[in-house]
């Protein structure tokens, strides 16, 4: 016969095997109902962003509920709207220029043959090259251009879904009621992310698309919203959009200097609002490693794509909440926080613990 200790050593297998097994089965049922279940988890942030100013309408306005929300959700396509047609209208303004970058990509590849040509390195007439120079003549900038117009307006269509699940969530809701307990930590938490967060990325996009557009580099727009939507993406996201708008300066601009400060001026706006704005603000609203971050950026990115990513952060804060709330599944809310399992004399292995999650007792 096992012992006591046996059999809760088995217990604990058992239930890994367990919760295991049901991630992998939930995993596959969230990547094959993506095309639903994207719109809804999107339409649960919106109503989350846009819930206080229907409150606000509602309660301090006396406006009806259905005039209420209809204000909130005309306010989101408008912008929504908005930004998507001011994308098409760039990305159709460089489509009419598309010959003009194709032979200034082809002047740096003549500048730079050149170049090695100066030190003795004569590839003029290598196979290689007049490859690269036909690859570039070639180049189908018109069908990806078109492509990401095509993409602009899908997100408009789709939208419609995500407005019409908004909808009725925030019908379903009693702005009267007081909630307590673990979905009053969930609703501040994340209302408090994604509020902040929605703030901080939106002063992010205008500061850089200003920028782009003082400088007169093309696209400016396109990439001053491709910030904002990517600034959303923990770590990963300031870095890339950092790095986008480098081919289109290298191909625009004659000299180094506007490709410089192309690279240096971004740069720095996203060095002082991730490195000191955003921690000042949203301090550790999220309460997750940065290594959880990174691996739920990896598993959403796989199972949804992009969207994914952007919401890899606040869904697994709501999952590490409802861990924690949990005695079995509360070692993995540890470890998403970053606090190593106990030693047996019952101390912690680091000196500094992270702050605990709030259980009934401390709520009480």
């Amino acid at each position: 016969m096992l012992s006591q200790g046996g059999n809760e050593e088995q217990a604990r297998i058992i239930t890994t095997c367990l919760i295991i097994l049901t991630t992998i089965a939930l995993a596959g049922a969230l990547l094959y109902t993506r095309s639903v279940m994207i719109p809804f988890v999107l339409a649960l942030f919106v109503t989350y962003m846009v819930s206080p100013l229907v409150d606000i309408l509602q309660l301090r306005f006396r406006v009806p509920r259905i005039i209420s929300i209809s204000i909130a959700m005309l306010i989101i396509f408008i912008v929504t709207y908005v930004i998507a047609s001011l994308i098409v209208y760039s990305i159709q303004s460089v489509l009419q220029d598309q010959t003009l970058y194709q032979n200034r990509l082809l002047a740096m590849i003549e500048q730079l043959s050149e170049w090695l040509n100066g030190f003795d390195i004569d590839i003029q007439q290598e196979e290689i090259f007049l490859h690269i120079r036909d690859w570039v003549r070639n180049l189908p900038v018109s069908s990806w251009l078109r492509y990401m117009a095509g993409q602009a307006m899908d997100v408009i269509t789709k939208g419609g879904l995500v407005l019409i699940f908004a909808v009725f969530l925030l019908l379903g809701r009693n702005p009267h009621r007081m909630h307590t307990g673990l979905y009053a930590e969930i609703d501040t938490k994340v209302r408090r992310y994604l509020i902040t967060k929605t703030a901080i990325s939106a002063v992010t996009g205008l500061l850089v698309g200003t920028i782009f557009w003082l400088m007169d580099l093309d696209l400016a727009l396109v990439f001053g919203v491709l910030t904002f939507f990517l600034n959303f993406i923990p770590s990963l996201g300031s870095i890339v959009a950092t790095l986008l708008p480098l081919p289109v300066a290298f191909i625009q601009y004659d000299s180094i200097l506007p490709v410089i400060m192309v690279l240096a001026l971004p740069g720095a706006i996203q060095l002082v609002i991730g490195n000191f704005v955003d921690p000042k603000i949203l301090g550790y609203s999220l309460n997750l490693h940065p290594v959880a971050v990174i691996l739920s950026l990896v598993f959403w990115g796989l199972l949804w794509g992009p969207v994914g990513m952007v919401l890899a952060a606040p869904i697994m804060a709501v999952l590490r909440i409802v861990l924690a709330r949990i005695e079995t599944t509360r070692p993995i809310a540890d470890l998403m926080i970053g606090r190593l399992p106990e030693t047996e004399d019952g101390e912690d292995n680091e000196e500094e613990r992270p702050e605990k999650p709030l259980s009934n007792d401390d709520e009480k």
